[in-house]
Order: structure tokens, then sequence, then C-alpha cells
């Protein structure tokens, strides 16, 4: 079997991208990359498996490919620092996501319950995988953001894939991620922000987020579709408004406050 392939950390974006995205959802993101021009940014495939989890962070990135005897063996155990899928994690930095380009495998575990642990223990958040884990029973429980094809019994070279490189582009549910992009995930998706638009797009969900309040809290109130979503030009105005006043209830709360 060859040598593991060397490799390389990845560049993670500034703090203040990741902490501003944390508050948008996959589906604005989605929307908005649409608008500058990202014809599709979902990972299609893997879905959530921990409702209600939502995570942005990172992505450390992890290339299978399909397995050849001469190259990787079987016995997970015999040499374990040959096996790649551990050297990915080895990145793991507090708030990052694994992606896996696993090429929509339902039958090999990309990892498993003491993977994961590890995995959660050096502070990482979540995983995305274009195919499955095993130990689900357990790994539910360690609290990470799961998006997954499926799962299975199988460890990863039981069957039909082998760990081939850490930290490179790759597919992941026929999406590409550049290791470093972010990732926004909940329980609509995983969707990938590159990172040469991500100012943009912090600016943009910013203010998609605030008109929707107002729209969301017009239309449950009885108001018209057609007026507050999207907003009509009476709605603007009227909406322009409703920002002002919000403004000065939230300096009234802060000297309160003090």
């Amino acid at each position: 079997m060859s040598e593991p392939i060397q490799t390389q950390d990845i560049q993670r974006p500034p703090k203040y991208l990741v902490e501003g995205l944390a508050h948008i959802g996959s589906a604005t993101a989605s929307g908005e990359l649409f608008r500058l021009g990202l014809r599709d940014a979902h990972l299609h495939g893997p879905v959530s498996h921990s409702p209600g989890k939502v995570v942005v962070g990172p992505a450390l990135t992890l290339q299978f490919m399909p397995k050849r005897e001469d190259l990787y063996g079987a016995d997970e155990y015999a040499d374990p620092e040959r096996q790649l899928h551990r050297h990915t994690l080895y990145h793991t930095q507090p708030g990052d996501i694994v992606v896996v380009d696993a090429r929509g495998d339902l039958t090999s575990g990309c990892f498993g319950d003491m993977m994961l642990t590890y995995f959660k223990g050096r502070g990482g958040i979540g995983v995305v995988i274009d195919g499955c884990i095993r130990d689900y029973p357990k790994v539910q429980h360690l609290g990470l953001g799961l998006w997954l094809k499926g799962v299975t019994p199988n460890f990863h070279t039981q069957t039909n894939l082998m760990p081939f490189a850490v930290n490179v582009p790759v597919a992941c549910g026929g999406v590409l991620v550049m290791p470093g992009d972010l990732i926004i995930a909940d329980d609509d998706g995983a969707v990938v922000v590159p990172i040469k638009l991500a100012p943009q797009l912090l600016e943009r969900a910013a203010a998609h987020a605030e008109w929707e309040d107002f729209s969301r809290q017009r239309l449950s109130e009885g108001g018209d579709l057609r007026k507050y979503y999207p907003l009509s030009a009476a709605a603007k105005v009227e909406y322009e408004a409703w920002k002002k006043k919000q403004g000065k209830q939230g300096k009234k709360g802060k000297k309160k406050g003090k």
C-alpha cells in the first residue's frame, strides 16, 4: 500500500463572517447565492440526521475513491496512520465542519463513534457526507450536526471505498467544495458558501432577513400576501417606518438596561 498523501491545513475565514452567517439559514443563503450568480450551492443527497441543529463553519475536506485492493487493505487497525480519514480529523479546530465526498455510496461507513468522538472533543461541530457513517446509535448523542445520505453497520474499507486525499477540492452532493469554504447547514440541508462571496452574502442576507421579519409580522396579522411578500412599493414605505421605529425602541431598551 502507498504512503499516505501529505495533507495541508486550511485557511479559515474571518470570525465575523462565521458569526454573521450563523443567523441567516440555508434557504436564505441558497437564494442569495443564486442572485449572486451561483447556480446551485445546495449539497444534494446529505440530509439532516440531527433535527433542529444549525452549524456554520469552515470545511475540512475528505475525498474517497473506489477501493483498489493493491493500494488499500481491509484491516483498518493494521496500520492506523495510513488511514487518511484519520488525518482529516487531525486538522480539526473549534468550529470546523468535515465535508466528505463519499461518491454517494450507501454501503461504507466513512466515520464511526470513536472518530467522531475525537472530532467533537477537538471542537468540531458538524459533518456533511455524501454517503454514510456507522455507529449512529452512539453518534447521534454526541451533539454534532449530522448531514448524511444514510447510515450503515459497515466500516469504510469493508466494501467499496478508500480514503484518498485530505483538504483538496471535493464534489459533495454534486457540488464543488473547496477546503476552507463556509458551510451553512440546518434542517433544510447544507449549502456551500465560497469565501469570496461570503462578505456579499452576509450584507445581502442581513437586509433580506430584516425585511422578512417585517413581512412575517404583517402576514401573521392577516396582511395581504401580494403587498408584503415580496415587498410592494407601498409596503416598502411602511417597512422603512417600521425599521426606524424598531431602531428607536432598541436604543430605549439599551438605555434602560444601563
